[in-house]
């Protein structure tokens, strides 16, 4: 055998490079915009009639791209007849032989030619959270804040410097190729031009009327030496009034709801408009992202006279009916804006009528609920223990937490909010394998959450994974998870808007299909990654698998700049 380098040999080139361009004759970089055009390889299946064939034939394979077959693929498959374009055959078989065709059905590949065109340009970017005055958005806008001035600060572990640990944008890495036999990182950021955070303006609603600095306190997440260095830049800052309904949240939160927009329905959603374009004008932004990080509400009792479309819900703000949610007025008053909305809570903020009105508008919504903890520990190891053949039965979910998200939580309705965006979690996972699951058949899931005010923002979460394994065994999993809840929630919050801004530069076309470039459809399935329940339009599969989830993510601004999908087959090294 021909001897190899020992592994430890010092790298050459630098493995991590800071940004690239891409050289290709499909891929420029215009003063405006970057354009590419890729070609999509997925495949298709459809079901075979069965036919009587003259000769033994094997199962059916199909391998080319474009539905022609020459003659040495004749043993395989005798012909393909009606061929439909560039997507192959109708699946029909063309044979003589006596015997009848093991196969029943066919897997097509499939290419397809999409063009990409991104905006270039950065814009000012301005952020609205709803909830600014709790833990999440003093973490928010503490962090950045810490970040743009580069604010140090001591702990009985010594001194700290800020960063952006837990952003998929600014803390991980994407591979982009091979510098002579070594594999070479750029950051997530550097794949297309995005929105530094630290240049967010950032500013929201709030029932609370505390100061930010006081907020910041009251929530308990960032360390006091870094509080105190912050609070002359927090102290004169309060959030504007927010809009209260006790109906939609736990009763414990009627004394903090001193800061409320009076008013019917449709006065509320007003307020909210003049918010956001004062904002917007004050500020000098080129867009405005408005985020929902503030209490879990109760489902609302959805009906197709209130909710079931645009025109239902805007006469029902109208005529002030009484189950239309909070987090619906923020999202319809932005909307009416042309301004993105994302729902970082559980509730069905996003009903029929909702969705209607975003996309007659084409303004963006994402949501629903952050995955950071728990949650996403649980898409990565259902993943896993399916993926490997294993067949879990039994989901055993505990948490307790002190932070006021767990005191509204102890309510029973807000609760069930989050109960179902937690339980799905699992369920494409375990529909991809009837190996393991006959049709209907679910692990038993059951979720707790418990408020402890003891214990803070530091949630707990334990959880026990029980599995049926080889020849009737069975594996048990038991897992401890200390979530700093608001720490973990507070870079997804990030994430979520500067991604969401960036998905409104680009644009797609299918070549041959679509007469131009058009926008990506309003209900922004890119953002699944970082939802517990992710928002898809109608028809749209849901994926959880947080693997699959970034995958997606990743290839997709992968194909904006002319890049294959990252696919780890490395056949250069078989």
């Amino acid at each position: 055998f021909l001897s190899a380098p020992p592994y430890n040999t010092r790298h050459r080139y630098p493995m991590l490079i800071p940004s690239f361009v891409v050289s290709h004759s499909r891929v420029s970089y215009e003063d405006k915009h970057i354009v590419s055009v890729v070609n999509y390889e997925s495949s298709e299946v459809s079901l075979l009639p069965r036919v009587e064939a003259r000769a033994p034939a094997p199962s059916v394979h199909v391998g080319d791209r474009d539905g022609d077959h020459d003659q040495g693929e004749s043993s395989s498959l005798q012909g393909v007849v009606g061929k439909n374009g560039r997507d192959g055959g109708d699946g029909v078989l063309s044979s003589s032989s006596s015997h009848e065709v093991s196969a029943q059905y066919v897997v097509r590949p499939v290419s397809r030619e999409y063009k990409f065109v991104t905006e270039r340009a950065i814009p000012r970017l301005g952020l609205l959270l709803v909830g600014l005055a709790g833990n999440n958005g003093t973490t928010v806008v503490g962090s950045v804040l810490a970040n743009k001035h580069n604010v140090t600060w001591r702990t009985k572990n010594g001194v700290q410097k800020p960063n952006y640990y837990g952003s998929l944008t600014q803390a991980s890495t994407c591979h982009v190729g091979r510098m002579d036999g070594e594999e070479v990182y750029c950051p997530f950021r550097s794949l297309l031009p995005m929105v530094n955070p630290n240049d967010l303006e950032i500013s929201g609603w709030d029932i609370s009327d505390a100061n930010m600095a006081d907020a910041m306190e009251r929530a308990r997440v960032l360390d006091y030496d870094l509080q105190r260095q912050l609070r002359p830049m927090l102290e004169n800052n309060t959030a504007m009034p927010g809009i209260y309904n006790p109906d939609f949240i736990a009763a414990n939160q009627e004394e903090r709801a001193n800061h409320v927009i009076q008013g019917t329905k449709k006065q509320q959603v007003e307020k909210i408009r003049e918010d956001i374009r004062n904002f917007k004008q004050s500020r000098n932004l080129d867009k405005v992202i408005v985020l929902w990080t503030a209490n879990t509400e109760r489902f609302s009792e959805v009906s197709d006279e209130l909710h079931g479309t645009k025109e239902a819900l805007l006469a029902s703000i109208e005529r002030d009916e009484a189950e239309i949610a909070p987090s619906t007025l923020y999202a319809v008053a932005s909307i009416l804006e042309d301004t993105p909305y994302i729902n970082g809570s559980p509730q069905n903020t996003f009903v029929p009528g909702l969705i209607d009105l975003a996309v007659s508008r084409s303004v963006l919504v994402a949501g629903d609920d952050f995955k950071s903890g728990q949650t996403k520990m649980k898409s990565v190891l259902v993943d896993f223990l399916v993926g490997a053949g294993i067949k879990p039965v039994s989901i055993v979910s505990y948490n307790h937490l002190g932070n006021n998200d767990g005191k509204n939580l102890s309510a029973p309705q807000t609760f069930r909010s989050k109960e179902i965006s937690k339980s799905s979690v699992v369920d494409d996972m375990v529909a991809s394998n009837e190996i393991l699951y006959q049709k209907g058949e679910s692990p038993d899931h059951c979720i707790v959450i418990k408020y402890i005010p003891y214990v803070g923002d530091s949630k707990r979460a334990m959880d026990e994974y029980t599995s049926e394994i080889f020849m009737g065994g069975t594996n048990t999993i038991v897992m401890h998870n200390t979530c700093e809840d608001s720490l973990l929630a507070s870079p997804l919050i990030l994430d979520l808007v500067l991604i969401a801004e960036l998905c409104t530069r680009i644009q797609i076309q299918e070549v041959g299909k679509d007469p131009c470039e058009r926008p990506l459809h309003p209900v922004c399935t890119l953002l699944s990654y970082l939802s517990k329940a992710p928002l898809v339009p109608r028809g749209v599969p849901v994926v959880n698998a947080l693997a699959k989830q970034r995958a997606m993510l990743e290839n997709f601004f992968r194909a904006c700049i002319g890049l294959s999908p990252e696919h780890n087959m490395m056949l250069e090294f078989k």
